[in-house]
């Protein structure tokens, strides 16, 4: 497994092995050992989470506060996402700097987000299938959002967002200031 840095400390993009022949690939998508002896992660995983979307989605920017917070194992099964991972750790050098990566079921990245940031991603093609582990269990009461267009994180989308779906709930997130934010 190929492990690359990614400017903002802890978010990480795994590049499994691939084999491929005439009948098609194969790979590991996740092996708690490789991951560990190739990145250094211990995370432990213990919820899965798998959404469908189609064109323009925009889902985001979601988190969980303390003291439940959830890191994040995400791939794409299906189409192509832009995916924004954005630093909410208040202590942090890189406070409020966001990255964003493409993953897609045909480069198979992965991309690991850690405790104290929020995530979201746009859907670039038709439909788009991403499937996601968690380190801890989804928990209402901790659940934590800033708004997706907020000009203080200048995030670029990579779609018309005249033309973006997004929810109400996304919708009417708070911006990054203002957000509750335990970490």
């Amino acid at each position: 497994m190929k492990v690359t840095t990614t400017p903002i400390d802890g978010l990480l993009i795994l590049e499994p092995k691939v084999h491929t022949d005439d009948r098609g690939y194969f790979f590991e998508s996740y092996n708690k050992q490789t991951i560990e002896a190739a990145a250094g992660v211990t995370t432990a995983f213990v919820q899965d989470n798998q959404a469908r979307s189609v064109k323009n989605v925009l889902r985001g920017l979601h988190y969980q506060n303390q003291p439940i917070p959830q890191a994040k194992l995400l791939r794409v099964l299906e189409g192509s996402i832009w995916d924004v991972a954005v630093d909410i750790r208040k202590n942090s050098k890189t406070y409020l700097q966001w990255y964003g990566i493409e993953l897609s079921a045909e480069n198979k990245l992965q991309f690991l987000i850690p405790h104290g940031f929020a995530h979201g991603y746009a859907v670039l093609t038709d439909t788009a299938e991403v499937f996601y582990k968690c380190d801890n269990y989804y928990s209402k009461p901790h659940e934590g959002g800033m708004y997706f267009n907020d000009p203080a994180l200048n995030i670029d989308w990579k779609i018309d967002l005249a033309q973006a779906i997004i929810s109400e709930k996304d919708q009417k997130q708070p911006m990054a200031n203002d957000a509750v934010n335990l970490f």
